[in-house]
């Protein structure tokens, strides 16, 4: 299982490092996967952890909904996304029935009956994709990448991520290298 650390994690998810650190450890709303060791040690993140907090950012600025109330419904997330493969939530929409309820519904199909907060993951998962080199959702259902590009150790995709991540860019795509 591969982690990244705090500073990788802001990137990813757009939050400051005290609101990540205040959502992941004194509020423990969503917590971190390995809790850093002492102070100055770094907290270790899967992708379904900053999925989470993506999703936790989204329902906070754009619906300006109160986290630390649904806390056991991100704790039921992490627990259902831990089940779950990256590939397939690829073509999905996250369903929030309200409580700890929820649901993967397939993209452009009737929601489930009742009322829902519909979180479409496509933009997440282009941004997990680049910044854990996991297979792109944006290829041909059926086609995988043979080796997905490393994003981690340049940094410079991580900044890409992040300005898409506040609207300030098209859609993230990997960086392709040629050899010679």
């Amino acid at each position: 299982m591969k982690f990244v650390t705090t500073p990788d994690a802001t990137l990813l998810t757009g939050l400051s490092t005290a609101t990540l650190r205040e959502w992941t450890s004194r509020r423990a709303l969503i917590p971190a996967d390995v809790p850093p060791k002492g102070k100055g040690s770094p907290a270790g993140f899967t992708w379904q952890t900053i999925l989470l907090l993506r999703i936790a950012a989204s329902l906070r600025d754009r619906f300006h909904l109160e986290l630390q109330f649904h806390q056991s419904l991100f704790m039921s997330l992490k627990a259902g996304l831990r089940r779950t493969s990256f590939i397939a939530l690829r073509g999905k929409t996250l369903a929030l029935h309200g409580g700890d309820r929820w649901s993967l519904v397939e993209d452009g199909s009737t929601p489930p009956p009742g009322d829902a907060v519909l979180i479409t993951l496509q933009p997440h998962l282009e941004a997990l994709a680049v910044g854990f080199s996991l297979p792109s959702p944006t290829n041909p259902a059926g086609q995988l990448e043979l080796f997905p590009a490393r994003a981690i150790d340049s940094g410079e995709n991580l900044v890409a991520v992040a300005s898409a991540r506040k609207g300030n860019a098209e859609p993230v795509t990997a960086k392709r290298w040629r050899s010679a």
